[in-house]
């Protein structure tokens, strides 16, 4: 027997991106798959949700409107500049964590000599 699916509403994502906490979430998710294409479209949809959209958000982050749009477009290669400053204009700023902690059981045993 199968469930009847429901579909998602879309509806209140702009609404929902422009709450600070509830970005993060979003683009922490994306830039956890390491895909940084899919990260640059989260962003893009993060921006797009703002009051005023890019126009507004390029002002707040002194970058030029243009510059802006192509940084997020799919051929787009944003420096990380570039990306500091739009999160900053959004009120977020990346962060450097480690990755995993290392194993215990990797670590290769100190062998000392024996006397003969």
């Amino acid at each position: 027997m199968t469930r009847a699916s429901r579909r998602f509403d879309f509806s209140d994502r702009d609404e929902l991106l422009r709450d600070p906490g509830n970005a993060v979430v979003y683009l922490a998710d994306f830039l956890e798959t390491g895909d940084m294409e899919l990260f640059q479209e989260a962003l893009k949809d993060v921006a797009l949700a703002q009051q005023g959209g890019l126009a507004a958000l390029a002002e707040q982050a002194q970058l030029n409107r243009g510059s802006l749009h192509k940084a997020l477009s799919r051929s787009g290669k944003p420096q990380i500049a570039t990306i500091n400053k739009m999160l900053g204009a959004l009120g977020l700023r990346l962060t450097v964590t480690q990755a995993r902690q290392p194993s215990k059981a990797t670590k290769k045993p100190t062998t000392s000599a024996s006397p003969a």
